[in-house]
């Protein structure tokens, strides 16, 4: 469990970059709203963190939960549904509960805003992917 959670937090950390370096170019640099281009941010930095969960994170090491088990529940498509039922809908609905109020209300520039929102959102991420998604069948 120590190793998966320092990895995860590792792929976390990434996800971040992803997700803080994809909002930035959206809203300041294309100019779309902070809530329209944090929600295609997070998708992004989910997809990445997707992958190298799946391959990493829980992978190899986690035995069959990077989907050497052959059954449905372990199929790469069934497994990303899954993430982006938890996972994905943790950060969006954080995200979208947060960010009005730490941007709009507080006046934090919105990637202080979206890296304040996966903080919290974090834990509940790795408790989600390590007992729903990757939990081998």
């Amino acid at each position: 469990m120590g190793v998966r959670f320092l990895r995860f937090n590792v792929v976390a950390v990434l996800g971040i970059g992803v997700r803080l370096l994809i909002a930035w170019a959206l809203v300041n640099g294309l100019g779309l709203h902070y809530l329209v281009g944090t929600t295609l941010a997070i998708e992004a930095s989910i997809l990445h963190n997707f992958f190298w969960h799946l391959h990493w994170t829980w992978g190899p090491s986690g035995s069959k939960a990077a989907g050497g088990d052959p059954s449905p529940r372990n199929h790469v498509f069934v497994r990303c549904v899954a993430f982006h039922a938890s996972n994905g809908l943790v950060s969006f609905l954080g995200a979208m509960v947060l960010m009005p109020m730490l941007v709009g209300t507080l006046g934090l520039h919105h990637l202080v805003a979206n890296f304040i929102a996966v903080c919290f959102t974090g834990l509940l991420n790795f408790f989600l992917g390590d007992r729903l998604v990757f939990r081998p069948a």
